[in-house]
């Protein structure tokens, strides 16, 4: 039998399925975004993303079903994300997953949604091994080194803020909206990319990420000068020129802050071929073209997803599945979510 995997996706606010053939590659990859719902709340509310998921997850798989031109019936084998994320709607991708693999007899594969994103570049990219993924969102900016299929070690996390976050946070600061990086990378743009306020780059020797403490140098930016009153938590100065600028700098900021933990991960793996840049913040085009600007004069290969490979969706959940069935790494349905 032709293997073929369906694969769900509800880590958090988006409801995603996918069909992969080993053969022909993502045949369908859905997608539900909650992001108009969550908008005016400023992030994610973990109970209307689950009601949500509940709502939606019957019709976004039967279209993954439908636009694969397949049916349940010639489905092999079923992966789903098991963790990390919202456990609310980490249940509802799990318990639909299992109900259908219980009534069917099918095999079932609990997916990590990192591991997800950390093979997302190789769906249309043959890359090497071994290689360094920074993989950046907004609820993770990690590095992980892959030596080969479903073999990684984690080196390098997220302390406090991801990069997404800190995005989100002074979005939300400036009066600007959710989600945040597309807005600043807009305004930012604007600007020509300019770094008007050079906020402080990490001086810390350690690989792991933290954007706590550059989501408050903004904040005392904006106190020190006038803009912002702490008290009342107002932004005083509403003027579009100081948001432009503020966007600006900030990107700048986060795009060599990834730059120079790279230049370290490069010193600790130099027999690493190259390296891929996944998650949401990956969208971001200023700071996929620095990376790549990097990876030039480093004589090293980059790679980065599709944009719709970028954020949460089927399609790399379906995709790690397919090379856990080949290795034959199938779980029982009491497996636990988290």
């Amino acid at each position: 039998m032709k293997e073929l995997i369906l694969g769900i996706e509800s880590s958090c606010d988006e409801t995603a399925a996918a069909v992969y053939c080993p053969e022909k590659g993502i045949l369908s990859n859905p997608l539900f975004s909650q992001i108009h719902m969550h908008k005016e709340y400023g992030g994610v509310v973990p109970e209307l993303a689950a009601r949500a998921h509940i709502e939606k997850i019957n019709f976004i798989v039967s279209q993954a079903l439908e636009q694969a031109g397949v049916t349940l019936n010639d489905i092999t084998t079923i992966a789903v994300t098991s963790k990390p994320g919202l456990s609310g709607s980490l249940l509802i991708g799990t318990c639909f997953a299992k109900g259908i693999a219980g009534a069917t007899g099918k095999k079932i594969i609990a997916v990590n949604h990192l591991e997800g994103h950390a093979f997302s570049a190789c769906i249309e990219n043959n890359i090497p091994f071994p290689f360094i993924c920074l993989t950046a969102s907004g609820g993770h900016t990690s590095m992980y080194y892959i030596t080969d299929w479903g073999k990684y070690e984690p080196f390098s996390t997220t302390r406090d803020d991801a990069a997404g976050e800190a995005f989100d946070k002074i979005s939300k600061l400036l009066n600007l909206g959710y989600p945040g990086g597309p807005i600043i990378e807009k305004r930012a743009a604007q600007e020509n990319f300019v770094d008007y306020f050079k906020y402080p780059r990490s001086t810390s020797k350690t690989l792991d990420f933290s954007f706590s403490g550059l989501k408050t140098a903004v904040l005392y930016d904006l106190v020190n000068r006038g803009a912002y009153d702490l008290k009342t938590r107002t932004l005083l100065d509403t003027s579009e020129d100081l948001k432009n600028k503020v966007s600006s700098s900030l990107l700048v900021c986060i795009a060599d802050i990834f730059e120079q933990k790279l230049k370290m991960a490069l010193k600790k793996y130099p027999e690493c071929k190259a390296f891929s840049f996944v998650g949401g913040v990956a969208c971001n085009k200023y700071i996929r073209n620095q990376l790549k600007n990097f990876a030039e004069k480093n004589k090293i290969s980059f790679f980065v997803p599709a944009p719709q490979y970028c954020t949460d969706n089927g399609a790399m959940i379906a995709f790690v599945g397919n090379y856990k069935a080949q290795q034959q790494k199938f779980n029982d349905l009491t497996f636990e979510i988290l």
